[in-house]
Order: structure tokens, then C-alpha cells, then sequence
């Protein structure tokens, strides 16, 4: 007999030189002694090692399947598809026309402006600050509604995170929104006559900046918890013209029941903090009865010189505050994944 033959039929409890019941029956019993003896013990432990580790894998796999790629990951991702996709939106020639023909303007009608023309000073701060509110929250109310199709598909099927998302979309935002004012109020502050110091042009110039944060932060807001353009836009305008009519600028003596709504106006915290950045208490100005102090013109009057502090914090607040609105807002698009 072939000896490989004669292993296998041994293996199989099969006696090819006896075809007896009982010597298949020892055989059998010899074999399952042995495998209980020397390999039961050691194969079982060998299996419920391998199941645990299935197991394990599963439970990973499980809880990496619903964020494919790590925060970090998706941010930079999504931070170079923001810039990408904005940077020809944010300074197309049109645009960069548009702000470079108003500056031009601006600066032509406001020219070499001195202090003896005060109320015409204050008017080209208020004009400034009011033109950085309108145009940042426009653009900002047709952010999140134009890519509503998008977030929905993205959001739903875990492609990444709602915080990851957002925090590219406001850091691509940082340069591409700020770039333009800066430029504006390089041309108009010098055009028009302002004080030329440093410690006056980049207190001005970052309230202006901060002022465009902010009035962004509202229309990003409303785009995302509107979710409609037009409805949005219009929503916008009324919000922030009540803003602008409340400053004090246009009318000195508002009603009571309506006054308060300067103390969380952009526009009024604004302008404060652009006349704190051009005037002291101790300057004066030429007026009727030979010199007169600054503090006691009566749109600084109405104003006010002080609590500038209190001006930033309501601004800053209202920064982190839209902010915040608008990503529980993305978060609430995420959502319909569950």
C-alpha cells in the first residue's frame, strides 16, 4: 500500500488492511483522545482570539465609517476648495471696479476735509462704516443658500463634518472680505482729509474691518437659518437699515420706545468707535462763537466719546453671536443624515 494512501485512511479513523467494525470504532476513539488531548485546548483559544479581533475591526470600522478622513483632513480640503472657488467671486474685475470707482468718488466728494468742517467729517465716517455694512451682508445672505443643494447631499452622507466645513468657509472668508474694505479706506481716509497719524488711520481702519466681520456674521445668519435668497436679502435690508436710522446720524432725538435699538446697532457701535479714533474730548473746532469743543457737537454729543469699550464688547458679541446662529443652522442641515 502507498504509505501517503495508508496516513490519510489512518487520519480518516479507516483500517485499509482491516475492514472490522470495532478496529474503525478504536481507531476513531484513538484519534479524538488525541485531538482532545493536545490540540482542542490550544484551536480553541486560537478561535476566540480570531473572533474577538473580528470583532474589534467591526466595531472601528463602525465608528470610522462615519467620518471618513479626520477634522484636520477635511478642513484643509475644504479650506483649498474655498479659496479656490471664491477667489475669482471675491476679486472678479467687476467688483474690484465697483469699490475702486466708489472710493475714488468718495474721496472726490469728501476732499481734504478739515476740522473746521466737522459735521462733514462725521458724515464721511458714518458714510464709510455704513457702505462696509450693506455690502459685506448682501454677499453674506446668498453664502449658504446657493450651496443649500450641496450641504444637504454632503451633510447627509457624512462626507465630512458640519464644523469643519464651516470653520474653512470662515477662514477662506478672512482675506478675500477684508482685502477690498482695507483698500477703500486707505483711498478715502487719505482723500478725505482725516487725521493722518498712525495711532487715528489703524484704529479707523480695523473698526471698518471689524464692522465687515460683523455685518458678514449677520448675513450669514440669516442665509443659513432662512435658507432662501430673496426672503434672506429682504430680511437683511429692513434689519440693518434699522440699524443705520437708529445711530443718531439723521435724526438727534429718537423715540424712547424705539431708541434702545442703537445700544445692539452695528452701525451706531460703529461710529462710535470711529469718532473715539478721530476726536478727543480736549479738541476743538471752529464754530460761531470763535472755537468750540468736539465733545459738545451734537452728533458726537449724541454719541458719545465714552464707553468705547462697551462699544468693541456689543460688537464682538454680535460677532460670535451670528457666527454661532449660523452654524447650529449647518448643523441643523446635518441632521437630516439621522
Amino acid at each position: 500500500m502507498n504509505p501517503s494512501e495508508f496516513l490519510l485512511d489512518l487520519a480518516n479513523g479507516l483500517a485499509s488492511y482491516s475492514d472490522s467494525h470495532n478496529n474503525q470504532a478504536k481507531v476513531k476513539k484513538i484519534l479524538l483522545c488525541a485531538y482532545k488531548s493536545n490540540l482542542a485546548d490550544k484551536l480553541k483559544a486560537e478561535v476566540e482570539a480570531i473572533e474577538d479581533h473580528r470583532l474589534q475591526d467591526g466595531m472601528n470600522e463602525k465608528q470610522s465609517s462615519q467620518w471618513p478622513t479626520t477634522w484636520w483632513q477635511q478642513f484643509t480640503i475644504l479650506l483649498r476648495r474655498g479659496i479656490k472657488e471664491r477667489r475669482h467671486e471675491s476679486f472678479s474685475g467687476l467688483r474690484i471696479c465697483q469699490v475702486l470707482m466708489v472710493a475714488l468718488l468718495v474721496g472726490l466728494i469728501w476732499w481734504q476735509t478739515d476740522i473746521s468742517h466737522l459735521q462733514d467729517q462725521i458724515g464721511l465716517l458714518f458714510f464709510i462704516s455704513g457702505f462696509w455694512a450693506f455690502v459685506p451682508l448682501n454677499q453674506a445672505t446668498f453664502t449658504f443658500p446657493k450651496e443649500r443643494k450641496m450641504l444637504t447631499k454632503e451633510l447627509s452622507s457624512g462626507t465630512y463634518r458640519p464644523s469643519s466645513y464651516f470653520m474653512s468657509r470662515m477662514i477662506s472668508d478672512l482675506p478675500m472680505e477684508l482685502a477690498l474694505p482695507t483698500v477703500f479706506v486707505t483711498i478715502t481716509y487719505w482723500m478725505g482729509g482725516l487725521k493722518p497719524a498712525p495711532k487715528n488711520f489703524l484704529p479707523s481702519l480695523f473698526v471698518i474691518l471689524f464692522n465687515v466681520l460683523v455685518s458678514q456674521g449677520m448675513g450669514l445668519a440669516l442665509g443659513a437659518t432662512i435658507m432662501d435668497q430673496k426672503s434672506a436679502a429682504v430680511l437683511g435690508q429692513v434689519i440693518m437699515l434699522s440699524f443705520q436710522l437708529s445711530a443718531g446720524f439723521f435724526i438727534q432725538h429718537v423715540p424712547s420706545f424705539i431708541g434702545w435699538i442703537k445700544y445692539f446697532s452695528i452701525c451706531f457701535n460703529a461710529l462710535k468707535l470711529l469718532l473715539g479714533s478721530q476726536y478727543k474730548p480736549s479738541d476743538t473746532y471752529p464754530c460761531g462763537e470763535g472755537v468750540c469743543s468736539v465733545g459738545d457737537f451734537h452728533m458726537i454729543k449724541t454719541a458719545g466719546l465714552d464707553g468705547q469699550v462697551q462699544s468693541a464688547i456689543t460688537l464682538a458679541v454680535l460677532l460670535v453671536g451670528f457666527r454661532l446662529l449660523a452654524y447650529l443652522a449647518i448643523i441643523r442641515i446635518g441632521r437630516i443624515r439621522k
